[in-house]
């Protein structure tokens, strides 16, 4: 089970406390859902409420559940079918949480409804890895998602592959670790067709569930047709990569330390990225500056030196105000090595930091 070792360090005068709820989920898929439906129902309900999960606040023309069951059904049909495990887990999330079926798998779809987004930006992940040590990423989100965030402890009947995740607003995964020593991060890059497909966040649950390292993740990344485009970040003792993906195509890049951030950096796909010229400048400029801070990191670092650089500026964007465009709404350093992950929740530089122990 999941210890949380509570908030560490004081944050400064005045800022927001944000409470990072830990949810212990175990049984059989339909059971993991309903716990956790069950434990975030009056937070999902409300999220759904208001404006149909943020969705028509970031949107330029609205849409209704009514209106998206068309696409919800055809994600649903391909989660199914790709993997009836987490389809099984989404409808005992409904159960639990008293919400409608198509509004839970809308949960898990709702990067893939807003699409390409092309107007200026400021930021999106910044996502960094070194081989059997780290992997540490800003999370950059539009929608306020900072009051959305829960921890899942996930132990699947059957399995010995307990995990840790990061979750928003009833995601059955976004990014996480599991006791195997496997870690996994992620970016948002924009090519190809995004289409009906098993959604990246949960590719990532997926391969945290059934992988013990980075090479049988990325072996069943490979059998996976996702519905959209991103890059992951993986590590485990004595790996670390990148995996960029882009429709049926994935390119692979390992080292001993790897950087990411929101464009495409295998040649291969750069002449097929689609990121904006604004986002694409704030993209460069984190990826250097990253690069640069890594620089001054030793090796073996602790997790406070990692969450002083995610909370510096470019790497930690600002909130000024817009619902519509991304900011930093949480700062994550995960040691697969020592079982922890370590969560700033809201804008790093203001928080204290939250540590979760797998035992």
């Amino acid at each position: 089970m999941a210890e949380c070792e509570g908030a560490t360090g004081r944050p400064p005068e005045g800022a927001p406390v944000t409470q990072i709820d830990l949810i212990h989920l175990s049984g059989d898929p339909t059971e993991l859902g309903r716990r956790h439906g069950a434990a975030r129902s009056h937070q999902l309900r409300a999220f759904l409420d208001d404006s149909l999960g943020r969705l028509n606040h970031l949107l330029d023309e609205p849409v209704s559940l009514g209106a998206l069951r068309p696409t919800i059904n055809a994600h649903r049909e391909a989660i199914t079918h790709q993997t009836p495990d987490l389809a099984a887990e989404i409808n005992g999330l409904a159960d639990g949480a008293g919400i409608s079926p198509d509004e839970a798998t809308l949960l898990q779809i709702r990067r893939e409804v807003m699409g390409y987004r092309r107007v200026p930006t400021r930021g999106d992940c910044t996502t960094y890895a070194r081989a059997g040590e780290v992997v540490a990423q800003t999370v950059d989100l539009n929608g306020n998602l900072d009051d959305q965030i829960a921890v899942l402890d996930v132990t699947p009947t059957g399995s010995g592959r307990r995990s840790l995740l990061l979750s928003f607003a009833g995601l059955l995964g976004y990014l996480g670790m599991n006791a195997g020593g496997l870690a996994i991060g992620l970016n948002l890059v924009l090519g190809g067709r995004w289409r009906p497909g098993l959604p990246p966040y949960l590719a990532i649950r997926h391969l945290l569930d059934n992988a013990a390292d980075v090479d049988e993740a990325l072996k069943l990344l490979s059998g996976l047709r996702l519905t959209s485009s991103r890059s992951l970040t993986l590590c485990s003792p004595g790996k670390a990569a990148y995996v960029e993906i882009l429709g049926d195509e994935t390119r692979v890049v390992e080292g001993a330390q790897t950087v990411h951030t929101n464009h495409y950096l295998h040649p291969d796909f750069v002449p097929h990225d689609e990121l904006n010229v604004f986002a694409r400048n704030s993209s460069q400029r984190r990826l250097d500056t990253c690069l640069t801070k890594l620089a001054d990191v030793p090796p073996a670092a602790d997790a406070e030196e990692h969450l002083d650089l995610l909370s510096s500026p470019p790497i930690c964007v600002p909130d000024d105000g817009d619902i519509r465009l991304e900011r930093t709404v949480a700062a994550v350093v995960m040691r697969p090595d020592q079982g922890r992950m370590y969560i700033r929740p809201g804008d790093p530089s203001r928080s204290p930091t939250h540590v979760f122990t797998l035992r």
